[in-house]
């Protein structure tokens, strides 16, 4: 380090004549920008009562879930065992009743809920598949679960884009 330089305080690199650091970073700035544009103007808006399959999907698999709620409580499955409260069962049955409503309407708010909840699952299973995987059937069947929920989580991003596209006009 030259003697003139402060302690603690980086040199500047000379400049060799290309672009800049900053420069490079506003290029591609705009370059991923101009791809977002054109993946925006290729998106089709919904039509009037339209939804995507993959919402529809969404819908069904978060009405099952609900309805396997209400089934096993009224069943009298037990948990730890004890047969949980009807709040217990309530909060769950109505968040995931609710979501299946929303989204077999096609609304935004809906899908980004469902999505959450897939990200929770996916956490869950890599966790469950890192550290408490002891078989080659549990390793297969958490490979298999991820394999799906990555898929419907993937699929359901293009889906959220056209839901929130606001119509365009034909003038």
């Amino acid at each position: 380090m030259p003697e003139d330089a402060p302690a603690g305080r980086p040199r500047k690199r000379k400049q060799r004549g290309g672009p800049s650091g900053r420069e490079r970073m506003e290029r591609g700035y705009a370059k991923a920008e101009q791809r977002n544009r054109e993946a925006r103007e290729a998106l089709e808006p919904l039509a009037e009562g339209e939804r995507p399959l993959v919402v529809t999907i969404g819908a069904v698999i978060a009405a099952l879930v609900a309805l396997s709620i209400v089934i096993g409580y009224l069943a009298g499955t037990e948990v730890n065992g004890e047969k949980p409260r009807f709040v217990q069962v309530l909060a769950p049955t109505l968040i995931m009743g609710v979501m299946a409503w929303g989204m077999w309407r096609a609304r935004y708010w809906a899908v980004l809920g469902f999505q959450l909840i897939l990200v929770l699952l996916i956490f869950s299973a890599v966790t469950g598949l890192l550290i408490g995987a002891t078989s080659v059937a549990q390793v297969l069947g958490t490979v298999a679960l991820l394999a799906a929920v990555g898929a419907l989580f993937y699929f359901m991003v293009k889906a959220m884009a056209r839901i929130q596209m606001p119509t365009r006009r034909t003038d």
